[in-house]
């Protein structure tokens, strides 16, 4: 699978392993940044991702900060993105079944980095269960 990747600096260190782990299983990662822990600003590092994986050049996209919430706000607002914020299994699961979730944001300071790679690992394999629901939101014009 094709994945697009990025963070800003409270998310840096899970990126780095998440990164690695996707490349030893055999996916295709692009690293959008940062690239150092030093502060900076997720819109810089998250839309690419986000615009990235709109346009098509990846099937799905990841991103990470302190919490999870900036960045997902970030990427939610390029049209074609859906993301899913996970804390968890389920709630990783569901927004692959129900919303079809192209992109994940996961929060480092919200998760262990074992929990963090197992919501991957799941949110890569779990499949849509399409419907009438996901139909009606790719016709909203945001």
């Amino acid at each position: 699978m094709k994945i697009a990747i990025g963070s800003d600096h409270a998310g840096f260190g899970y990126k780095e392993v998440i990164r690695e782990y996707l490349v030893k299983a055999g996916h295709e990662v692009k690293d959008f940044g940062t690239y150092s822990a030093a502060s900076c600003d997720y819109p810089d590092f998250i839309f690419p991702v986000a615009r990235a994986v709109a346009a098509g050049q990846y099937e799905r996209g990841i991103v990470l900060g302190g919490s999870g919430n900036g960045e997902a706000i970030t990427a939610n607002r390029v049209k074609g993105v859906r993301w899913g914020l996970c804390w968890d299994l389920r709630s990783a699961r569901l927004c692959r079944e129900h919303n079809n979730a192209n992109v994940l944001s996961l929060g480092q300071r919200m998760m262990s980095i074992e929990e963090g790679l197992e919501i991957v690992d799941l949110w890569l394999v779990t499949k849509f269960e399409g419907g009438r629901h996901q139909m009606r939101i790719d016709k909203i014009d945001a």
